[in-house]
């Protein structure tokens, strides 16, 4: 039997109060997972996963980011914040991490981030070494330097000329836009997601998701690419740390696996001594919500067991 329950907690904006939600097993859990959403959801769209979760002893925890879900409060959807937007969220992660540790102290900690939320984690990973025992990132993946940056010269120029929180065709269509591209020809605008055609239109129908992010949050989300890929911020990582990265094979965010071989190039270039890859065939983005999700699941959860059992 799993018990849930809703909290806020102030954001390092300053501003917003942060919506989180906890999944707690019976009994003391064997170690806290703490989940990372991707762009345009919520946290509470892992509430299967998290339950799945509980039920085998792990207490897991997230929370709505900055112009997401219930943070964003009927507010501006798909915006952080005027200035180091990338930056803030990153800290709201590491303010959760700090709370629910306090909460269940003397317990493995884990990340898992998803898509955006695989970024922050990473970045998560470079900004605060040492303070997880374990990250698991879903549909990551990491475009090319040139290509980035041009992402990012043309959301700053967006923001120069109309503001920040304008919703930009063109920013869309390099961005999210472009995904469903190769799924043509499309049921849906969110082909790209999953095979499974009910998450599909789950998500299309859910108020809380697939809004058009800003100008400003396409900017900030390129900045914080750049950051998770460069030497300093690299270098700066604990290599004692173990890593797990899942895709699909079909995933457009990963580059259909090269942009996940990409991200594990990284660690591994970087001296990760615990790292682990899985592409999963025919998989789409959301491998969490794919129709072989029972064995994502279950993979996850394998991987999991055994870092909690190890002495950290």
């Amino acid at each position: 039997m799993t018990d849930f329950a809703e909290f806020t907690f102030p954001s390092q904006d300053g501003i917003h109060q942060c919506h989180a939600g906890l999944w707690t097993p019976q009994g003391e859990p064997r170690a806290v997972v703490q989940i990372v959403h991707g762009v345009a959801e919520h946290i509470g769209r892992y509430d299967h996963f998290a339950r799945y979760l509980a039920d085998h002893g792990f207490a897991v925890c997230g929370g709505d980011h900055l112009g997401h879900g219930k943070t964003a409060d009927g507010g501006r959807y798909g915006y952080f914040g005027k200035k180091n937007g990338w930056t803030l969220v990153a800290s709201d992660v590491r303010k959760l991490r700090r709370l629910c540790g306090e909460r269940f102290p003397g317990v493995p900690y884990f990340l898992l981030g998803h898509s955006m939320g695989s970024f922050l984690a990473r970045t998560y990973l470079c900004a605060y070494p040492g303070t997880v025992d374990g990250c698991i990132l879903s549909g990551t993946g990491q475009e090319k330097p040139a290509l980035v940056a041009a992402g990012r010269a043309v959301a700053s120029a967006v923001c120069a000329a109309r503001g920040p929180e304008t919703v930009s065709p063109l920013v869309d269509r390099l961005s999210l836009g472009a995904y469903n591209r190769q799924f043509a020809p499309n049921r849906t605008g969110a082909d790209w997601i999953s095979r499974d055609e009910a998450v599909v239109d789950a998500y299309l129908k859910d108020p809380l998701c697939a809004f058009k992010p800003t100008a400003g949050m396409f900017r900030d989300m390129m900045e914080g690419l750049q950051y998770i890929s460069s030497e300093r911020a690299l270098a700066q990582m604990d290599p004692s740390t173990p890593v797990y990265l899942f895709s699909g094979d079909r995933d457009p965010v990963g580059s259909n696996g090269a942009g996940v071989r990409r991200v594990y190039g990284f660690f591994k270039d970087h001296g990760t001594a615990d790292l682990t890859m899985k592409l999963y065939p025919g998989g789409r983005h959301e491998m969490l919500n794919e129709i072989n999700r029972g064995e994502v699941y279950a993979d996850v959860l394998a991987w999991l067991e055994k870092r909690s059992a190890e002495p950290s």
